[in-house]
């Protein structure tokens, strides 16, 4: 959300997609509180007003993918005129179905690593700001490196490390 709410990204999503992604981490982290993930949610909304993308539905059926619940995402893409989706579902979105539309799929760990190429400064920046907002309960930056490596973003948190000269 930083990285959006800097300007590095355009954070793109629909209500489908928002979805998708509470519920898995729902049954995945049944330690969270309900509240809280709709807080997250909410602050979402209001941190990058201008990610939500409406009026994808009618691309839906048109498109073709392996797995046709896939197809909102990338119906999604191209009404936002987006370049990347970020998944680790990559064989779900094969070049070839998407390289017509001028968007492309890849791996969050990959993704991060290209920020990083490109904003050398200012993502470790951010996620030194990231550690230093969370309170409850505190969290320092290797806790978020961690967090992040934990999530499959080894490499990231890897180049994050040496960047900011702590060790893991």
């Amino acid at each position: 959300m930083r990285i959006a709410d800097r300007g590095l990204v355009q954070a793109k999503w629909t209500n489908e997609i928002l979805d998708e992604c509470f519920e898995a981490i729902r049954r995945t982290r049944t330690d969270l509180d309900e509240r809280a993930l709709d807080r997250t949610r909410t602050l979402m909304a209001k941190t990058v007003p201008d990610a939500l993308v409406v009026g994808y539905e009618g691309l839906v059926a048109g498109l073709d993918l392996p797995d046709p619940k896939d197809r909102h995402v990338l119906a999604a893409a191209i009404r936002s005129a987006a370049q990347t989706i970020v998944t680790r579902n990559l064989t779900d979105f094969p070049t070839d179905r998407l390289s017509p539309y001028g968007v492309r799929a890849q791996d969050p760990d990959e993704f991060v690593l290209g920020l990083l190429n490109l904003h050398e400064a200012a993502v470790p920046r951010i996620v030194v700001e990231q550690a230093a907002d969370l309170k409850h309960p505190p969290r320092s930056v290797e806790d978020v490196l961690a967090t992040l490596e934990q999530n499959g973003l080894t490499r990231s948190a890897a180049e994050l490390r040496a960047t900011l000269g702590t060790s893991g």
